[in-house]
């Protein structure tokens, strides 16, 4: 199998594919990782270790990976959005954020809304924010009047990516927030549009 310093070694100079069969989860993370450089020959391999894998920590790291190729990885991470472990459904939203496609939208309202899961609530709400789509600002400005401290927060930072008078209403509401991080999120987000706004000397 050789020692973790050769795997390192070999990882660094040649092909990491071969490694993600490695018996050792840590071993298989590495090789995962290193993935991320190969390019789209990597997307196969992901896409076997992400649904195979004995390891929930291998197969979400699989996704995060897979995020970062675009549309090709889309019907392969969505496969794994309702897996059982909450880590790898968190993974795999998150890389349908990265991934920008807005067929994920209609999946990404219902799962931000009701999903038994806090971690992937939130996942949902920051990856609609990533793709942008006009259709999940009213569950946004619902999840910063509604939702959980974290909620709010995250529906926050999310709702920068669209314009409005509602979204600009809603995100100086959270200034006022009953909880500091929220409060602290909405003050960093109105701080640099402010610092956008203004203009250049000279």
């Amino acid at each position: 199998m050789g020692t973790v310093r050769e795997i390192l070694e070999g990882l660094a100079g040649g092909d990491p594919v071969p490694y993600l069969q490695d018996p050792r989860p840590e071993i298989r993370r590495l090789a995962v990782a290193a993935c991320a450089g190969l390019g789209s020959t990597a997307i196969g391999p992901l896409i076997g270790i992400s649904a195979g894998d004995s390891d929930d920590d291998v197969r979400a790291e699989a996704l995060e990976v897979l995020g970062g190729f675009g549309p090709a990885a889309y019907e392969a991470v969505r496969s794994q959005c309702d897996d059982s472990s909450v880590r790898v459904a968190e993974a795999a939203t998150t890389a349908l954020g990265e991934i920008g496609d807005p067929a994920a939208v209609p999946w990404l309202l219902a799962t931000c809304a009701g999903h038994e899961a806090p971690l992937v609530r939130e996942a949902a709400i920051a990856a609609l924010g990533a793709i942008g789509d006009d259709r999940a600002v009213p569950a946004l400005l619902e999840a910063v009047r509604s939702g959980k401290p974290q909620i709010r927060r995250r529906a926050v930072v999310a709702l920068t990516a669209f314009d409005g008078p509602e979204v600009e209403a809603a995100v100086a509401a959270a200034r006022l927030d009953r909880n500091p991080m929220v409060r602290e999120v909405a003050e960093m987000v109105l701080g640099r549009e402010v610092t956008a706004d203004r203009p250049v000397d000279g």
